[in-house]
Order: C-alpha cells, then sequence, then structure tokens
C-alpha cells in the first residue's frame, strides 16, 4: 500500500475514533462510566494482551512468507544466470535456442509476470518460456562426457529454478487465512467500543483525544502492516521488486558477450514472444 493512502487511513479512521470518543463524552459522567477503574483496566489488559499476543503471531507468519517469496526471488535469478553458462556446454543447435529462452525467461519474470504478479492474476500459472525450454530439452541427445554433464546439471538447475519460483508465487496469494482476519477485526472493534467507555467529562479533551487516538492509530497502522506483508508484491514502500532477476539479465548479457554469443532471444525486452518466435 502506498505510505500516503497508508497515513491517510490511519489519520481518518482515528479521526473518526476521537469524534467518537467526544460526542460519547458529552453525555458520559464525571469519572468515566466504570465505577472500578482498577477493574476496568485489567479487563482491557487481557483485552489488548490477547490482541497483541495474535497480532504478534499473525506478523510472524505473514513476514515468513514475505522474506520467503524475496528468497525465492533472488534464488531463481542466480539459477537462471548459472543455467545460461550449463547452456553454453550443451551441443548446438539447442544450446543457442535455450540461451534465448533463458533470456526470455528472465524477461517474462522481470516483465510481464512481475505486472501480473501485482495484479494478483498470475495464479498457477506456468511460465510460458519455462515450457519451451523443456520442449527444446527434448531434443538434445548429449554425444560427449562434458554435454552429458552439462545434461544432468541442467535437470538438476532446472528443479532449483522451479522450487524457488514456488517461493516466490507463493507469497502473491497471501498466507493469513480468513477467519484470521475476521478476528482481527473484531477484536480490535471490541477494543474500540471498550475504550467507548473510558469517556470522562470530568476530564480535559485533549487527554479523551489522547487516549483514544494512540490505541487507535496504533491498532491500525499495526493492522496496516499486516496486510502489506501478506502481499509483498505491490508498487509501495516494501513491495518485492524483480531487483534480482534485473540485476542477472545483465550478468547475462555480459557472459554472452564474452562468449561471443550474439543471437538475438525470441521475445521483446518484456519477454513477449516475437511474431517470428515461437
Amino acid at each position: 500500500m502506498n505510505v500516503v493512502v497508508a497515513a491517510a487511513v490511519v489519520v481518518a479512521v482515528t479521526a473518526v475514533a476521537v469524534g467518537a470518543m467526544l460526542l460519547v463524552r458529552r453525555r458520559a459522567p464525571d469519572g468515566s462510566y466504570f465505577h472500578d477503574g482498577d477493574r476496568a483496566a485489567g479487563v482491557f489488559g487481557v483485552l489488548a494482551t490477547g490482541f497483541a499476543v495474535l497480532l504478534g503471531f499473525v506478523v510472524f507468519l505473514s513476514f515468513t512468507s514475505y522474506d520467503a517469496a524475496r528468497s525465492g526471488a533472488e534464488d531463481e535469478a542466480l539459477v537462471v544466470a548459472q543455467q545460461v553458462e550449463t547452456a553454453q556446454l550443451l551441443p548446438e543447435p539447442s544450446a543457442t535456442e535455450l540461451t534465448g529462452e533463458l533470456v526470455c525467461y528472465a524477461r517474462s519474470v522481470a516483465g510481464v509476470q512481475w505486472e501480473r504478479m501485482y495484479a494478483g492474476t498470475l495464479g498457477e500459472e506456468l511460465n510460458p518460456w519455462g515450457a519451451e525450454m523443456f520442449r527444446t530439452l527434448r531434443t538434445i541427445e548429449p554425444q560427449t562426457p562434458v554435454q552429458e554433464s552439462a545434461f544432468d546439471t541442467w535437470l538438476s538447475q532446472t528443479s532449483a529454478r522451479e522450487a524457488a519460483r514456488n517461493d516466490r508465487i507463493h507469497g502473491a496469494i497471501g498466507v493469513i487465512p480468513t477467519p484470521m482476519w475476521i478476528v482481527l477485526v473484531f477484536t480490535s472493534v471490541l477494543i474500540f467500543v471498550y475504550m467507548l467507555f473510558f469517556a470522562d467529562s470530568g476530564e480535559a479533551i485533549q487527554v479523551q483525544v489522547l487516549l483514544m487516538g494512540t490505541v487507535v492509530s496504533v491498532m491500525t497502522a499495526l493492522l496496516l502492516l499486516v496486510q502489506a506483508l501478506d502481499n509483498p508484491f505491490h508498487r509501495g514502500v516494501g513491495g518485492l521488486r524483480p531487483v534480482a532477476m534485473e540485476r542477472a539479465l545483465q550478468v547475462i548479457d555480459q557472459e554472452l558477450e564474452l562468449v561471443g554469443n550474439d543471437e538475438p532471444p525470441p521475445c521483446d525486452e518484456r519477454g513477449v514472444a516475437l511474431a517470428a518466435g515461437r
């Protein structure tokens, strides 16, 4: 979520909560609705502790998913760069074809695929260039020990790349189940309602505003944090970017220049197949 939007949400929710507090305060008795403040504070402590424990668990769960998606993107980019090196040891013309398809795979991840992750429409669809590489691989018949070793290495790297891709796209769907969101929101509303009973006509308005405003603003900010971690692929601050794959593309370009491979890949800069390509 955009920082400006998040700040606006926090301010708006806090303003509504403070307004409700001041409205209730107009008819509240002197000393609040609670005759026993210690007992009321004890009950509020139970509510706040329960909310804090649940929220801590949810933040840990969502951050774990966020970090797994980030690590998966980095691992996938690393393996793609390594596969380009492996492809150079395979027989021609399959080596050139695989190299071009790997470049297109990387471009697709950093381009079209990442845009679809932003939009939440990627789903479980395969990267089309992964399928193209599989078709090309089936035509390869290694003739020398070096080619046989490179072929086996390619298969291992493909498994590692697919596992890393799964880690990356797993974070795009969110890991926090709906019942947990319901409990979080319900607990937040319950704490807000409970806070209204601390309205005290005998207390200064500034104190009442501070009492309600701090609690509601913190709860709102934490819920927005959870939402941002549960949806790591967004354009706002903290959203994951295809930095690792873009860096891998730069490394690949340098590697291909060293080996003298100037064959253009069968795709555009966003990883979309050209009309003359597959």
